[in-house]
């Protein structure tokens, strides 16, 4: 498995142990994020990255780039990367470098017009299911850095809609279907319980496993268990292997006779659902190495390789949906990370500027005047601005 996978995979169950309720998230969507902080940063801040990256900081960039390219060959999956800066940070070209290309955006100093283009970025990107990415921006913030990421998975056999069980209850949207692979279920005795996975095969190369733990195992120690399964830190029995009779939470096995010849199946009854959830990874810092990159301390530069114009974290913040159906598995994620310009101390600066804010919001007028004569050649009223367009965004 390549390393960075490895690293983002374990990122995933750290971040899983610390379920509590009905939530969805993507570490995919943080991870090549913070390998690009990792890139830049230094001190206790690099330390803190490289721990939460599983990677060493110096790997960090490259790292970044390949996973990003590693996402877009993935069959039913488009992801995006944005960067937006104030005018006046001077980013070191060789961490710029590291960012795709056409990807750069200008913040204006308005919070609310640079919030509502970076909403608009993340529509776009997500063909509308996340609209807004819940950035909390500043005047002061000098730097964001978006990632978007939208699946798509056909199941390569479908299911067929039914009333649904659910606590005891028959009012759920049910889904049910039978396919000829026992071993698309398996059993495995965590340290918390046993579970059952069931794996649920895309036509594009996306699986969605579905992992049911004991009635007293939480959140956070199932869904650690199936990230243990997947890397193959804990040992399954597959279906074909289980003895007759209750093999596993939720599963049941049994042998029957038959006029004909059948191959083992499997038979799998469950809900649809749709999932949607915002993180604050501020809340969480150490999780994802952010305690020191947040901290805003006199005197501290974080992230030096970033820029010359030192910067704090001062927003991280994920949006995701996800929905499981009858005929597939989609789901989207933005994540969006803002830092602040802070100066080196806390003493009076030694300069003094003037920022103007033009921002032409609703209609204005205009006149085009030949500078020489002072000839206007041509005036207006603007009250209906072209329509945003998919080649005016960053890509």
């Amino acid at each position: 498995m390549d390393p960075a996978v490895q690293a983002a995979n374990r990122l995933t169950a750290r971040w899983a142990s610390e379920a509590r309720a009905g939530t969805v998230f993507s570490a995919a969507g943080v991870w090549p994020l913070l390998a690009l902080l990792a890139d830049g940063a230094a001190g206790a801040a690099r330390e803190e990255l490289e721990e939460a990256l599983g990677l060493p900081a110096g790997q960090a960039g490259a790292a970044a780039r390949e996973f990003l390219a590693m996402l877009t060959g993935i069959d039913g999956l488009s992801s995006a990367l944005g960067w937006w800066t104030a005018r006046f940070v001077e980013l070191r070209e060789e961490w710029a470098a590291r960012l795709p290309v056409g990807t750069h955006g200008v913040l204006t100093g308005d919070p609310a017009a640079d919030g509502r283009a970076l909403d608009a970025w993340a529509a776009e990107r997500t063909g509308g299911v996340i609209e807004r990415t819940r950035a909390e921006l500043r005047p002061d913030t000098s730097l964001v850095v978006a990632g978007a990421l939208v699946l798509e998975a056909d199941w390569e056999v479908p299911f067929e809609g039914h009333v649904g069980g659910w606590l005891g209850r028959h009012d759920r949207a049910g889904l049910v279907r039978e396919v000829p692979d026992i071993d698309g279920v398996a059993v495995a005795r965590a340290g918390a319980g046993a579970v059952t996975r069931v794996a649920v095969r895309g036509a594009t190369g996306v699986d969605v496993h579905l992992v049911l733990g004991t009635e007293r195992m939480g959140p956070g120690e199932v869904l650690r268990a199936g990230t243990d399964l997947l890397a193959g830190t804990l040992e399954a029995v597959p279906g074909s292997r289980l003895p007759e009779g209750d093999a596993g939470p939720g599963l049941h096995v049994v042998k029957r006779r038959t006029h004909t010849p059948e191959p083992p199946s499997l038979s799998l009854f469950t809900v649809e659902f749709t999932l949607r959830a915002e993180h604050d990874l501020l809340a969480s810092p150490d999780l994802f190495g952010l305690t020191t990159a947040a901290r805003d301390t006199p005197g501290a530069d974080p992230f030096p390789g970033v820029s010359r114009t030192p910067l704090v974290l001062d927003c991280a913040r994920q949006t995701m949906t996800a929905t499981f159906g009858a005929e597939g598995f989609k789901a989207a994620a933005v994540t969006t990370m803002a830092a602040l310009y802070r100066g080196r101390s806390r003493e009076e600066p030694p300069y003094e500027t003037t920022r103007a804010m033009a921002c032409f919001e609703r209609p204005f007028g205009f006149l085009a005047v030949r500078r020489e004569s002072g000839l206007v050649l041509a005036a207006g009223w603007v009250c209906d601005p072209t329509p945003f367009r998919e080649d005016q965004a960053p890509t």
